[in-house]
């Protein structure tokens, strides 16, 4: 590495540390430092120069790190807890956003592939910012905030597919239906077999190795573990962004999650801030004056059609009007990646520098009125139901149970359902299995044993692997108690229940037909014969059905791991929350800090009830709960505490608890003395002659410990409390600076 290398990083972290510290003081989000830092370092950095390639290299470097922290917080599990609301919701804004800003490229009159980048750029909201003005804002309790953050969630599992599309189509540079479809169903394939391996290798591994892991260990093993899910997307095709997200989402499931995530955040901190600072370098304020016109029409479209489309997306999802405004005011703005996927563009030669500089100063003017639009939500709210008609309020704020879905499955849906991902998810570890031993286990096997030999053994290899979940497709849900309850009711329904266990069976023949096809080239009479055959002996081996079981309790013990660890210290059970069907409250959690004022006080005392008209639910305690806590219930600080209420009244019940928070800082702003260890001489004139130890005053008055005293070259350790004190005397003190110049004034 070049020492002029190792300058310009110096520059970049000097020049970005203190636009970070500018942008505190401003309290503005430190992304937007971080660009404006990048701006700055472009007068000095040329652009095609080899310290500006080094840090596009660490910018990279940066990406993998924020896709990674991105997966940590993502997970699967939230995926599938997020709802109807926010699955709708998403996709509505996505699609939108997308559809909307192609056509506003295509009024500039951009091709079709440009303007597609375009819409790609402003369909995602930064997940980043919103959680920071949420927190400053302090909206985290209120219940539009859990549906955006789950809209957010989806939002960025779709940035990761909209990458591998878009990949596809800017290397084709037209849009070919088939080819994204395969692109598609090999992406899909490739996140379902690794997360489904991970998942069943990785926490069983973690939690092995338990004993083993500092943080230190820890952390190496999570970037490794990172790095190489990275090497196996990019051999795989894919982009390393993906790659180190699958892994983040994998490691999300474990119950060292918050560790890990607590152990990358400052290198994910440092390598994301490089990329920042590389978004910024890549503007020219020269040319900024040029665009914009661009950069103020799109800025206006990004805020104007997320309102509309995220308000009308939550409504969609079955949310009342307050709910859908306020989560639409939140999400008017772009973020990280818009970055990311405007660094692919470039990459591929899709858009120009032009739309890259242009999409960075649309990000930089909505993050800059992301709080202020956060706080017209609640006055658009208010125009919104004085203007519209009261038939409209009452249709969009209809009951709540109208829009969540009811289980009127029949039997018949709930049985193919259950069979369809089964199957599916099994058939998916089969094919890659195949795939993966054809493509790199056969040649090392033909290495050490070429000819029949070596496929006869690859060929073993091969039906070894996937035998337990061939039988699970075969088998699974046959004995079922809906299996079993349609073929007694009806026997009509006989026949279609013995079609799928045909169709399985004829998927788990062709796989195996495939094999022998590719190992051997035999007839097709013989080759179905003989997969048949071998699926009839998978079918009957109860060593496979011991070892199929296994597998699959394994598997979910494993995914359901730090979920079970999570209720467990949780305040409320998930049966409770879930039985909170009113319309407008929810439940929140809140955390009693040691300088709250409830601290000390009864819950007759605070009468929470009847001030904010919140319900104290439980009280969690060193592991202990207590629901439904009775009136002489007393606050500690570190309780948490779960309360039931509107966001109105949540708002109201988090202000007065924290009414000391800003005394409590100011506090900690003061300078606190330390604890310092002197020796005083005492003087001719001074008022402690003649005094004992006891009386002097230096314990109780000046909060002093007195250690030792010497006297006539004598020393004496923790001096009896009657000694009498005399001139000459040296006394060893402890205690702050100011107390001990105090008895030395005496």
């Amino acid at each position: 590495m070049s020492e002029s290398l190792i300058t310009y990083l110096a520059l970049i972290l000097v020049v970005a540390g203190v636009c970070s510290l500018l942008f505190k003081f401003l309290k503005q989000p430190v992304v937007l430092a971080y660009i404006v830092a990048g701006i700055i370092l472009s007068f000095f950095i040329p652009k095609h120069s080899p310290e500006y390639e080094g840090v596009e290299i660490w910018a990279e470097i940066g990406i993998i790190f924020l896709l990674f922290g991105l997966g940590l917080e993502f997970s699967f599990k939230k995926l599938m807890k997020v709802g109807v609301t926010a699955i709708v919701a998403a996709l509505f804004i996505v699609i939108s956003m997308i559809v909307l800003g192609y056509f506003t490229g295509i009024c500039f009159g951009w091709s079709h592939l440009t303007s597609l980048f375009l819409g790609a750029m402003l369909c995602m909201s930064s997940t980043m910012i919103i959680i920071k003005v949420f927190d400053d804002l302090h909206l985290t309790s209120k219940n539009f905030a859990g549906i955006v953050l789950g809209i957010l969630i989806i939002e960025d599992l779709v940035a990761v597919l909209l990458m591998v599309l878009l990949s596809t189509v800017a290397v084709s540079q037209n849009f070919q239906g088939m080819e994204m479809i395969v692109s598609l169903l090999k992406l899909i394939a490739f996140l379902l077999f690794w997360f489904i391996l991970g998942t069943f290798l990785i926490p069983t591994i973690l939690r092995k190795a338990k004993r083993f892991l500092n943080d230190e260990t820890l952390l190496i093993i999570s970037i490794a573990l990172c790095m190489g899910m990275v090497f196996l997307a990019t051999q795989a095709g894919f982009s390393t962004a993906l790659g180190a997200f699958i892994m983040g989402s994998i490691l999300a499931e474990t119950i060292d999650s918050e560790r890990i995530e607590h152990l990358i955040l400052p290198i994910k901190n440092f390598f994301g801030a490089i990329f920042f600072v590389s978004v910024g370098m890549m503007l020219q304020p020269a040319n900024i004056g040029d665009n914009i016109v661009y950069i103020l029409i799109i800025s206006l479209v990004v805020i104007v059609g997320q309102i509309i489309f995220a308000t009308g997306g939550v409504l969609l999802s079955g949310q009342n009007l307050k709910t859908a405004v306020s989560a639409g005011f939140s999400m008017t703005q772009i973020g990280e990646f818009s970055y990311i996927i405007g660094a692919l563009g470039l990459s591929f030669q899709v858009i120009g520098d032009n739309l890259y500089q242009i999409i960075v100063s649309v990000s930089v003017i909505t993050i800059f009125v992301t709080p202020y639009m956060m706080k017209l939500a609640d006055p658009a709210y208010v125009l919104l139901e004085k203007k519209l008609p009261q038939k409209w309020i009452k249709f969009i704020n209809r009951d709540s149970s109208a829009a969540r879905p009811v289980n009127q499955d029949t039997l018949w849906k709930k049985l193919l359902k259950q069979m369809a991902v089964i199957v599916i998810l099994y058939l998916v570890i089969c094919i890659m299995i195949v795939s993966l031993s054809l493509s790199y286990g056969l040649p090392f096997i033909h290495k050490f044993l070429p000819g029949l030999k070596g496929d006869l053994l690859a060929a073993a290899v091969i039906l070894a692997g996937v035998s337990p979940f061939m039988r699970a497709i075969i088998i699974k849900k046959d004995r079922s108690e809906e299996f079993v309850q349609l073929w007694k009711n009806n026997k009509i329904n006989r026949g279609p229940l013995i079609f799928t266990i045909i169709v399985r069976v004829l998927l788990c023949a062709a796989i195996i037909m495939y094999v022998l096809f590719y190992l051997f080239h035999t007839h097709f009479a013989i080759t179905f014969t003989i997969a048949i055959a071998i699926l009839m002996i998978f079918v009957a081996s109860t060593h496979l059905k011991k070892r199929s079981i296994s597998l699959e309790q394994r598997f979910k013990a494993n995914f359901n791991e730090k979920e079970k660890y999570r209720e467990s210290k949780s305040p409320v059970t998930k049966g409770f929350t879930n039985h909170v069907m009113e319309r407008d409250l929810h439940l929140a959690d809140f955390a009693v800090l040691p300088y709250y004022s409830i601290v000390g006080k009864t819950l007759k005392e605070l009468n929470f009830r009847q001030f904010f008209g919140v319900s104290v639910v439980t009280i969690m305690r060193n592991g202990l709960r207590i629901n439904i806590p009775k009136g002489d219930e007393r606050f500690y600080p570190d309780d948490h505490i779960v309360v039931l209420g509107t966001d109105k009244q949540m708002e109201l019940f988090q202000q007065r608890l924290e009414e000391k928070r800003q005394r409590y800082a100011n506090l900690e702003e003061k300078y606190s003395p330390e604890v310092q260890m002197k020796q005083i001489q005492i003087e001719a004139n001074s008022i402690l002659i003649g005094k004992n130890i006891r009386t002097s005053g230096i314990q109780e008055t000046y909060h002093c410990l007195l250690i030792g005293i010497e006297r006539n070259n004598m020393s004496t350790h923790n001096p009896d409390l009657d000694l009498v004190l005399e001139e000459g005397d040296i006394l060893w003190l402890i205690g702050e600076n100011d107390n001990i110049m105090k008895i030395k004034s005496l």
